[in-house]
């Protein structure tokens, strides 16, 4: 199954948000995406059905291996990518928005020389 792009972000921000909190709500991603509760209940429900998340009974959402690996697989582009951008000179607020942009659409063979490169 293809996630998409929405779906990748969404997963990022519980893996970012679960090394920043104790737990992670659907609030906190509204608050931290900026977006609406409707479109984080919307979200959840999909990556829950597709096997990405679990949502606990006190509304803790967790990662499950596959969210977890897709997850981390996301953050490591967008980290590396945010790297290598302010290593050839674009400023830290563009280089964060672009990598964010790329991260989603990047060969894996792209994104594995860029990183050899750092």
């Amino acid at each position: 199954m293809s996630l998409q792009e929405s779906g990748e972000m969404y997963l990022e921000t519980i893996y970012v948000l679960s090394k920043e909190l104790p737990v992670v709500r659907a609030i906190d991603i509204c608050d931290h995406r900026g977006v609406s509760k409707p479109s984080v209940s919307r979200a959840v429900g999909i990556l829950k059905k597709d096997g990405y998340i679990l949502c606990e009974k006190n509304g803790n959402l967790v990662l499950t291996e596959s969210g977890k690996a897709v997850a981390e697989k996301i953050y490591e582009r967008h980290t590396v990518l945010t790297k290598y951008l302010l290593k050839i000179g674009v400023n830290e607020e563009i280089a964060s928005e672009d990598a964010c942009k790329i991260e989603h659409i990047i060969s894996d063979d792209t994104f594995n020389a860029i990183k050899a490169q750092l």
